[in-house]
């Protein structure tokens, strides 16, 4: 494959980082092994709000309507991906008494505030459930 398209060095990492985060292949079995039980599920909820993020940029960019929400609290879970924090965020859909909680990372030069205004978009592999797309 000397002439094809080759993934860049993001979506290299970015598979690899989702194969450990399973478990799989030797890198996987081996971080399972050394983190033990609640360090690898945190590897795997680390992992989980970097795709959710990655998933929210890539629909927004095809033009997926988002849906306006006010944030409610944010807290932060003490975890870092490329310096920046993952947090949960309980939002109120803007119109509606409905609250969401979402566990996602956020850029440490936008972190939203309480009563401020953020972006959602509908997750389309969870029905129901929502994506952070930023600030409004």
């Amino acid at each position: 494959m000397a002439f094809g398209r080759r993934k860049s060095r993001a979506d290299e990492a970015q598979e690899m980082a989702n194969k450990i985060a399973s478990g799989k292949g030797l890198y996987g079995r081996i971080t399972r092994a050394f983190l033990g039980g609640e360090g690898f599920a945190a590897v795997q909820q680390s992992v989980g709000a970097f795709n959710s993020v990655h998933d929210a940029q890539q629909l927004r960019a095809a033009g997926v309507p988002t849906t306006p929400a006010t944030v409610v609290s944010i807290n932060d879970t003490g975890q870092l991906i490329n310096f920046d924090p993952v947090v949960v965020l309980i939002v109120q859909l803007v119109g509606t008494e409905e609250q969401v909680a979402l566990r996602t990372l956020v850029s440490k030069l936008q972190i939203p505030r309480a009563g401020e205004q953020v972006l959602l978009i509908a997750n389309p592999q969870q029905p129901g459930s929502y994506l952070y797309a930023g600030m409004a």
